[in-house]
Formats: structure tokens, C-alpha cells, sequence
């Protein structure tokens, strides 16, 4: 589907503009905050051409999109105004944010943490790089060249907490400018120099503890949050004339100092101790404890969750330069690598063969959600085969004691992250991961769904009495509905009128009854009760959608006669709804009849007819 289009009906389905607090995306997915989950169509969200699955959890609705997802992202930014930074923010009411305290602080940390993560990978990688070209002697740490290539990489992370200050006010609604001449004040060269020159250092004769926050993560995040609650306290009392002035005047004037005076100094002492909790956890089993984070990591990953480790991982690198934790969780990328290679070479279903190879080759890099929803956790075999692997491949990583020197999604181009101590122990447990999971798979198999013929041979199965006898060549689709005949062209809706959802015709109804247009079975229905899904015995799918826009009526006025699985015959009356009632309403009730496949076929044939009743033939489809 058309990115623009696909973005369109995204943002239509999860309820309009008007019903997103925020948004935010991931590698993957896109993260709504949603204020009424009433008004999410999660049906009609996951059956998009485009949309890998929805997920509900940690405070948002996550729509997997996959490789895609940027685009989108930008698209629905172009088409509202959710990603303006001047834009009001929503509230979710209170009543109906039901999200726990864990899933509120996962939706804290994406919020913050997501938008660098591109970025810090990037340097992690080059970082990475230029130590595997110093230990290899190609170059000097006194080259200019080296010099100027280790500045683009260190530079984020040096600078961090300024990065930190822009994510931590756009997520807690504060100042951006303020935010970050705090962060800016912290690393500041005098009072870096403070620190380094380990004086006694006071503010109005009180003790300051100076502390080094290049790096840091906890004291601006924290510092950003007391700031955007003094900052509404201040909006309410100082008069609108002077507040652009005084506001940010009276923030950086308590905040520098109250910074460097409490909350640095706190942060910076939780964060070691975090991360110092974490090495005595690791040290006590490293095997044991690598082995277990590589096993769940792709179940974390699933619900979303794994975001409460991103905190841990950043603040493990910019307190000790590297993280075993990050390292344990990769071999958990590569058995679901491997698991999926194992489907494409096993499966004999040329959708799901297709659907595994390009979700294997996506895994190679890091981005394992198209496979996993798609193809490993569906099958159920393969993702337990491919936990199993992870856990193999994790103990092998804590052997070597392995770790990462920056973020980013374990792949084969960011492997230069994990260079250091155990980065050879990093890399056999990833091939062992890998390995293990396809063997595993291979073995243990899985439940094959039966192999879909084509269009074309499932007619030549029905109508071929000997192999020398040519087939039947077309399918024919009658009027579902009695009345007036249009192109699709012609619909107001760009989504059916492009053809980007398939071929077809559509009709202004004379009447509220659906009948089958052939015979085979109901594919799919919806809650809403606007629109049918059948497959025909000739291969033909096909979608009926009465009016535009008729899913906001949430299911009044139709009344649907069958449900999905059911078998019928051509002229079954499939739907019934209130013509008039739905025209009262204000929709329009133009109904499209689209061949989904409609690219299976050689060439499809509509009636010229301006008026049909239903059961007449309108449509020919030809092989």
C-alpha cells in the first residue's frame, strides 16, 4: 500500500488526530498514546495491507510496521499535526489511562530514549570501527584523521545530556531552550574544570559536590522533570506580558545551581550504584545470567517491555563504557534468523516461504518483528526452537564475558559495537544461536499450513477432466447489490478509487440486502458489521464494503447473516443494513466490490451495463 495512503488509514482507524496524546516510533513500530481506546478500530487496524499486527501493552498502542516505519512516521506527520513541537499536547483523562505504573514508565523511557537511537547506534558502529583499526595497526590515535573520525563518534556521547534535555522536555512539555542551556550548563568547560581541579566549590556559601556529567543519563532526565513542574507553577503566576522573560529567567537561575547542588550529584550516585548492582548480579553467574536475558529478550521485545532495559543498557555505557547485558541479549537476533531460514527451506506454502525469506533477511540486521509476528510466534514451534537457541547462544556471550560499547539493533552491521574483550566469544555465540535455532526448527518442525494453489489451478483442478483438456478460463462476479453500476474511479475514497486495495466496481445500492457474487467461503468479517471478505471456489478474493467511512457507525444499522468459515452459495444473503438510516446519517453509501488478488489474474472484465440486479454478472475475471 501507498505509504501516504497506509499512513492515512493508520491514523483514521486509531481514531483521528484528535484521539493521540502522542506519538512516538521505534525501529518497528509506531507507539500511539491513546486517549480513548474505544475509538481504535484494532480489527480493521491489523487486517491494513501494510501493518505487520497491533499491539496492546505498556501504555500504548503499537502498530508493527516494519522496515517502513520512518516513512510513515513522517507521512502521518505531514498529514496532522502530532509530530509539530508547537502543537498543543493532548492529555489522556485520567479515567481512561489505565496503564500500570510499568507501563508508564516504558512509555517514559521510549519517548525519551527512541529518537537518539538511530543515531547513537551510528556512532556506536564507528566508535566500534576505529578500535578494531587501532588494534589491527592501521592507524594512530595521534592521526589527525583519527582524531577528527573518534570526535563524530564520541561526540553524542559526550554531549549526551544535551540530546537528553531536547527528548526529556518534548516528553515531559516543557521548554526545549531551557532544557538544554541546563544540560549545557552541566558540562560546561569552567565547571568541568571545577571537578577536575577538585576544590572546594560553594554557591552562596553553600557546599556544592561537583560531579562529571558528560555522558550521564538520571540528572537531566530528573532535572528536566522538576523544571517542566516549576514551569507551569511559574505560567500560573506570572502575567502573560512578561512570562517569555521571567519563566525562563527564574528556571535557569534555580535550576543550574539546585542541579549541580542536589540532583547531579543523586543521579549520578544512583546510576553507579545501578549499574554496579547490575555487574555484582552478572559476576555472581555471568553463564547463567547471559543465558537467561538472551532467552527472554524476544519475548520482552513482543509485549514491549523491553524498553525498562534500554535505561539500563545507556546508563551501563555512559557509567563504565560498556554494557553485558546488551551483548547477552544479541544472540536472541540471530535464532530468530535462524528459525526463519528454517521455515523458508522447510515450508512448501509459497506465501509463507516468501513471507520467511524477507523477514530473514531483515533479521539479519536487527529488525525481527515482521518475522517474528509473521511467521516464528504464529507457527509457535519455531519461536520456542528459536528462545531455546537464544539461550544457548547467551551463555556463550557471558563466558566470554562479551559486551557492547554503544546501542544498537544486533546485526551484521553493527557488530562493531561488541569489539573488545569476548568479542570473538560474542560472535561463535551468535553463530551458535543461529545455528542451533535452524537445526532445531529443522527437527522439530512445525505445522505446515497446506499449500494455496493459484487462481489458475484451482479452476484447472475443478474443470479439467483429463491433462489435455484446457480449463475454464474465467470466474464470473455477480451484482452482491441491486443498483446503479460505477467504476471505482469514481468512489470518494482514494483508497478503493487508486486501486490501491485491488480491481473491481462499485455500487450506489437501491437496496440494504448483500448477496454472495459467488460460491466459496466467508474470509473475513468485521465487528462493525460494513463490509464481508469471501474466497471463491475459483480464487477469487473478494471484498464488499458497504458505504464510506461506515465504520464509525460501529455496527449500527447492519446486521450481518453469516460468519467467518461459512460456506455459501452465489445469491446467499449475506448483510443486511438500513439504507436510509445510514443516508440520514450523512454517509455515503456507494458499496466497492474489489478483488483483493485482483493481480492473479490476466485481465479483468466489467459489464457495461449502467444498472444491475443482484445476481447478475458484472464481472469477468480472465486467466
Amino acid at each position: 500500500m501507498n505509504t501516504e495512503v497506509l499512513a492515512g488509514n493508520i491514523l483514521k482507524l486509531v481514531g483521528g488526530e484528535n484521539n493521540v496524546a502522542t506519538l512516538v516510533h521505534c525501529a518497528t513500530r509506531l507507539r500511539f498514546k491513546i486517549i480513548d481506546n474505544s475509538k481504535v478500530n484494532q480489527p480493521e487496524l491489523e487486517a491494513l495491507d501494510g501493518v505487520i499486527t497491533v499491539v496492546k501493552g505498556s501504555g500504548q498502542l503499537q502498530v508493527v510496521i516494519g522496515n517502513r516505519v520512518p516513512d510513515v512516521f513522517r507521512a502521518i506527520g505531514a498529514i496532522s499535526g502530532l509530530l509539530d513541537d508547537n502543537k498543543s499536547k493532548q492529555t489522556v483523562p485520567e479515567q481512561k489511562n489505565s496503564a500500570s505504573l510499568l507501563g508508564r514508565l516504558i512509555d517514559l523511557v521510549s519517548g525519551i530514549f527512541t529518537p537518539l537511537l538511530g543515531a547513537m547506534a551510528a556512532a556506536g558502529v564507528l566508535k566500534g570501527a576505529l578500535a578494531i583499526v587501532l588494534a589491527a595497526g592501521w592507524m594512530t590515535s595521534a592521526e589527525t584523521t583519527y582524531i577528527i573520525l573518534h570526535a563524530a563518534s564520541d561526540s553524542l556521547f559526550y554531549f549526551l545530556p544535551m540530546l537528553l534535555a531536547i527528548t526529556s522536555a518534548r516528553k515531559f512539555e516543557t521548554n526545549i531552550f531551557v532544557a538544554v542551556s541546563i544540560a549545557g550548563a552541566l558540562i560546561y568547560p569552567s565547571i568541568q574544570q571545577l571537578f577536575t581541579a577538585g576544590n572546594p566549590v560553594t554557591f552562596f556559601g553553600l557546599p556544592v559536590m561537583m560531579m562529571k556529567y558528560t555522558g550521564t543519563v538520571i540528572p537531566i532526565i530528573f532535572s528536566v522533570w522538576l523544571m517542566s513542574i516549576f514551569e507551569r507553577f511559574l505560567n500560573r503566576h506570572i502575567h502573560e506580558s512578561v512570562r517569555n522573560i521571567l519563566t525562563p529567567f527564574f528556571l535557569l537561575t534555580l535550576m543550574v545551581p539546585l542541579t549541580l547542588m542536589t540532583i547531579g550529584p543523586v543521579g549520578v550516585s544512583v546510576s553507579e550504584a545501578v549499574a554496579s548492582l547490575f555487574v555484582t548480579i552478572y559476576s555472581v553467574n555471568p553463564i547463567i545470567a547471559s543465558a537467561l536475558m538472551a532467552a527472554a529478550w524476544q519475548v520482552l521485545v513482543i509485549f514491549g517491555v523491553h524498553w525498562g532495559f534500554v535505561t539500563v543498557f545507556i546508563n551501563d555505557i555512559s557509567v563504565m563504557g560498556h554494557s553485558y547485558l546488551k551483548a547477552a541479549s544479541s544472540p536472541s537476533v540471530f535464532a530468530q534468523s535462524g528459525a526463519l531460514l528454517a521455515v523458508m527451506l522447510r515450508t512448501k506454502d509459497k506465501k509463507l516461504k516468501a513471507l520467511a525469506g524477507s523477514s530473514f533477511i531483515a533479521s539479519l540486521f536487527g529488525i525481527t518483528e515482521p518475522g517474528v509476528y509473521g511467521v516464528t510466534l504464529k507457527l509457535k514451534k519455531p519461536f520456542i526452537c528459536a528462545v531455546i537457541a537464544a539461550g544457548f547462544g547467551g551463555a556463550i556471550v557471558g563466558y566470554a564475558k562479551s559486551s557492547a560499547i554503544s546501542m544498537g539493533m544486533p546485526g551484521l552491521l553493527t557488530l562493531p559495537i561488541f569489539y573488545g574483550e569476548g568479542f570473538i566469544g560474542f560472535i561463535i555465540g551468535c553463530i551458535v544461536a543461529f545455528a542451533s535455532s535452524l537445526v532445531l526448527t529443522l527437527l522439530v518442525g512445525f505445522d505446515d499450513p497446506a499449500p494455496q494453489p493459484t487462481p489458475g489451478e484451482k479452476r484447472s483442478a475443478e474443470t479439467t477432466a483429463a491433462a489435455n483438456v484446457a480449463p475454464v478460463v474465467d470466474e464470473q462476479i455477480a451484482a452482491p447489490i441491486s443498483g446503479q453500476v460505477i467504476p471505482l474511479t469514481a468512489v470518494d475514497d482514494k483508497v478503493f478509487s487508486s486501486g490501491t486495495v485491488g480491481q473491481g466496481f462499485a455500487i450506489v445500492p437501491d437496496e440494504g440486502r448483500v448477496y454472495s457474487p459467488v460460491d466459496g467461503h466467508i474470509a473475513s468479517t468485521f465487528e462493525s458489521g460494513h463490509a464481508i471478505g469471501i474466497s471463491s471456489t475459483g480464487g477469487a478474493e473478494i471484498l464488499i464494503h458497504v458505504g464510506i467511512n461506515t465504520v464509525q457507525l460501529e455496527g449500527q444499522y447492519f446486521q450481518m447473516q453469516v460468519k467467518e468459515g461459512d460456506v455459501v452459495q452465489k445469491g446467499q444473503l449475506l448483510l443486511t443494513f438500513d439504507l436510509d438510516e445510514i443516508k440520514k446519517a450523512g454517509y455515503d453509501t456507494v458499496t466497492p466490490v474489489i478483488v483483493t488478488n485482483s493481480e492473479a489474474w490476466r485481465e479483468l472484465s466489467i459489464s457495461d451495463k449502467p444498472h444491475s440486479r443482484s445476481g447478475e454478472p458484472v464481472m469477468a475475471l480472465l486467466l
